[in-house]
């Protein structure tokens, strides 16, 4: 029998494992992206000059959240107004900058949001920082801020 001659190579590129791993990253990073935003989603109060707050993003930053429906929450866990303090000193005990972060839905009753915060002065906060979106779309709340020497 004789020996039959091998095809000759493929010149050709194939692509579709490449594909088949790009789509799957996409699906994972779909899927873990919204875990990654800390405390409870609302939907912040637009203003035309914000501050950047670099330090709300740090994994040890005391956020407090509160709804549109006015509940009150403390990292991801709903608190009551009045467990809020105690809970806010324990987390804020041996830590020398005491500030907190609250996030209200821009439909929360104001009343609501005045009562977080004097609960937050009551438990021993030296700053609450209040966090907003920019309402210009395309405009870095890094640009809206004012100049360092200003």
């Amino acid at each position: 029998m004789p020996k039959q001659k091998a095809p000759p190579p493929v010149a050709d590129i194939n692509v579709t494992p490449m594909v088949d791993v790009m789509l799957v990253l996409l699906i994972i990073f779909m899927v873990i992206t919204p875990m990654l935003s800390k405390g409870v989603s609302v939907d912040l109060v637009k203003t035309k000059n914000p501050i950047p707050m670099q330090a709300a993003d740090q994994d040890d930053a005391v956020l407090v959240a509160v709804t549109r429906d006015g509940k009150v929450y403390l990292e991801t866990t709903q608190v009551t107004a009045d467990a809020l303090p105690n809970k806010v000193k324990d987390l804020l005990t041996n830590r020398v900058d005491k500030t907190c972060y609250v996030k209200a839905d821009q439909r929360a009753k104001y009343g609501t949001v005045v009562e977080v915060v004097d609960n937050l002065r009551a438990a021993g906060v030296d700053q609450v920082g209040l966090l907003t979106e920019s309402t210009e779309k395309g405009k870095m709340a890094e640009e809206a801020a004012p100049p360092a020497g200003a």
